[in-house]
């Protein structure tokens, strides 16, 4: 069962790291880690833009990204992530806010257990069926550390840059005020097609794919 409280995180280190990405595009982050977060791991908050964080009406733009050594780094196409955490810089410099690097990778299975269920998703199953097939859960994902991350960065209200229902759930069962959800864009290619309409039907995600 997912936990609905959040004990005490605190801010430990913040250091200036410039971004570069592929395509040329660059922003400046303020690169934040925690003392005291729920899983024990070394989960990061990039500070972009000018977020007015703890200011009175201030309502930061927050993206929860979940590490995809696969897609963040290495620059596959069987997923959307690549793309997402390169949307999700510029658009949160843009209007300033928070970008959430959680150490989650493959919906929490790890990467050894993604590359399992790629092997088969490529004999036919989908995304989803492939996770249960090894006997593990459909999405693994606990949001109760991001939740301490943000009430450490003062953040009680924001609004969430995500096609995925359940983040807006979870913030919002651990007390997190979540004002409105921002669809990203869609990233699809011929690779990960048929990957987005599981998240489509099966998740709910936002995901038009009618174009």
């Amino acid at each position: 069962m997912r936990s609905t409280t959040t004990a005490q995180a605190s801010i430990r280190t913040r250091v200036r790291i410039p971004l570069t990405f592929g395509d040329g595009y660059s922003t400046i982050a303020q690169a934040v880690t925690f003392d005291g977060l729920a899983d024990g791991r070394e989960h990061l908050a990039l500070l972009l833009g000018e977020p007015g964080l703890g200011e009175p009406g201030a309502t930061p733009l927050v993206r929860l990204h979940s590490e995809c050594l696969t897609g963040d780094v290495f620059g596959s196409a069987r997923c959307d992530c690549g793309p997402q955490l390169r949307e999700a810089a510029e658009r949160i410099t843009d209007t300033g806010g928070v970008l959430l690097y959680l150490r989650q990778e493959g919906r929490d299975i790890g990467l050894y257990n993604k590359l399992d269920a790629y092997a088969l998703q490529d004999s036919g199953l989908d995304t989803y069926q492939a996770n249960t097939a090894l006997g593990l859960p459909e999405d693994a994902r606990d949001y109760t550390a991001a939740a301490q991350m943000l009430a450490a960065l003062g953040i009680t209200e924001l609004d969430l840059l995500t096609n995925n229902p359940d983040k807006a759930r979870q913030l919002a069962g651990l007390g997190v005020g979540v004002r409105a959800t921002v669809p990203t864009g869609v990233h699809s290619t011929p690779d990960n097609l048929r990957y987005l309409r599981a998240k489509a039907e099966v998740t709910g995600h936002t995901i038009d794919l009618a174009g």
